[in-house]
């Protein structure tokens, strides 16, 4: 340190004192830094910059915090909810402009949202997803044009004819024609799978047609993947709701930086107004938005149409 930046902080040390003896003057009580001893007159100490309050309290203390934050309801809270929902890119716009102090940080508000988001569907028992294997019995007719499988429509209409082969019309055991009905955000349990042995069987050699194979699948790695899921929706319509519970948050925070990555190939020309940082800011506030539009829909989705609600929440 040389003559000069000792002087100064010697003049700064000196003026500390000198403002601490004027509050103690006045009745204000003072004390000492821990980390240098400097007298500190507000919340840091003004020659080291450590902080005045040490966070040690009891159990009752902090309780009483937690408890004070939630009834003053801070007004930050209000703020973001009205930007995220009616001003979009508001809150990206403010840390870029260098006021975000006037909202929640977006990085806390997305960890919060989607918490809660998870919270909310492990505590009611609600599957994102459940997906139930219907099976239609077919029949197969000949006329002069060859064999057909007759599939009855499923409301009021002209039943479905599909031309097979000879071969596989004179097949032995029963034939079906598969769909699947998707349901948001119900009761774990609240389907179950209604498929006959023999549509089962037939269910894990099926086409993406609906229709049976003319040949056996390939045992490839993919489609015993795929198969071994289908065999457990075939069983259980809320199989896959796990899995999805599980990766879809990681899923989700890595397509965190590639919508970031994603944002500045578009913005390349004025890449020196815009950081990498203020597009993950955006994108941040971007999710955090969709997971408050999924809350939403899993209270509405309770007392209206599932599949309603899931068009509008799209």
């Amino acid at each position: 340190m040389n003559d000069k930046a000792a002087k100064e902080g010697g003049d700064d040390a000196a003026a500390v004192e000198v403002a601490a003896s004027a509050l103690a003057a006045q009745g204000h009580a003072t004390i000492r830094c821990h980390n240098c001893g400097s007298p500190i007159i507000g919340p840091y100490c003004a020659i080291c910059g450590q902080e005045r309050d040490t966070h040690r309290r009891s159990v009752w203390s902090l309780i009483g915090d937690l408890f004070e934050d939630i009834v003053s309801f801070d007004s930050r809270i209000l703020r973001t909810g009205v930007a995220l929902m009616a001003e979009p890119g508001e809150i990206a716009t403010a840390f870029r402009e260098g006021r975000p102090h006037r909202y929640v940080p977006a990085l806390r508000l997305y960890f919060f949202v989607s918490l809660l988001f998870f919270v909310i569907l492990s505590a009611s028992g609600l599957a994102i997803m459940q997906f139930q294997m219907v099976a239609t019995p077919e029949k197969v007719v000949h006329n002069a044009q060859g064999y057909f499988v007759v599939t009855p429509h499923p409301a009021a209409g002209e039943p479905t004819l599909m031309p097979i082969s000879k071969a596989k019309a004179e097949e032995p055991g029963s034939k079906f024609a598969f769909s699947e009905e998707t349901h948001f955000f119900s009761p774990v349990g609240a389907y179950h799978s209604d498929l006959s042995p023999e549509a089962r069987a037939e269910l894990l050699n099926y086409s993406d047609d609906g229709h049976p194979h003319t040949k056996a699948p390939a045992d490839s790695w993919f489609e015993k993947k795929i198969m071994g899921a289908v065999n457990r929706l075939a069983a259980d319509p809320a199989a896959l709701n796990e899995p999805l519970t599980t990766w879809l948050p990681r899923v989700l925070f890595l397509l965190l930086p590639m919508s970031a990555l994603l944002l500045m190939l578009f913005y390349i020309r004025k890449r020196k107004d815009f950081y990498f940082v203020d597009h993950l800011i955006f994108s941040l506030n971007m999710h955090s938005f969709v997971f408050i539009v999924l809350i939403v829909a899993v209270g509405v989705s309770q007392m209206w149409d599932e599949s309603a609600v899931a068009l509008g929440a799209l």
